[in-house]
């Protein structure tokens, strides 16, 4: 029994941060500001997490500068010129939960664990994407800028 309860607590203590990570919102506007790791993403990685359709599942609704990738959703706005559109901290906070900004959106709250209905028991008390893949999908993002007009 004082197993049992050890590894209970142990468990419970190692998953604390990354649902304290998850849950720490600072919300200004429309936006998140702060980077959620401290550091810049790694655009390679976030265009790797939007193309795959286990992890991301962004091109299931989502279209984009992905020549290679066939079947392109249409639900919702191209991601193509993203970074010109809306800020940093504005596709920070779409990303982590588009419901703050659009309570009818269907896209998936990515770094959000509470209030949510239906989980799975494999994604239950974890977001579906950590801070630092946040972090590279947004890095991805924001490089994603409409040509201008000459």
């Amino acid at each position: 029994m004082r197993v049992a309860r050890f590894l209970a607590s142990l468990l419970l203590a190692m998953a604390l941060p990354a649902m304290a990570s998850a849950q720490a919102l600072q919300v200004t506007g429309d936006a998140v500001v702060q980077s959620l790791t401290g550091s810049a993403g790694d655009p390679e990685r976030g265009r790797a997490i939007i193309t795959d359709r286990q992890k991301g599942l962004c091109l299931l609704c989502h279209s984009g500068p992905f020549p290679e990738e066939p079947l392109q959703g249409n639900l919702a706005p191209s991601l193509e010129g993203a970074g010109s559109r809306w800020t940093e901290g504005q596709l920070r906070l779409r990303l982590m939960d588009n419901k703050r900004v659009n309570p009818e959106s269907i896209m998936p709250a990515y770094h959000r664990i509470e209030g949510l209905n239906r989980v799975g028991s494999a994604w239950r008390d974890r977001p579906i994407l950590n801070a630092a893949e946040i972090e590279d999908v947004l890095a991805f993002l924001m490089g994603l800028k409409a040509e201008k007009a000459p």
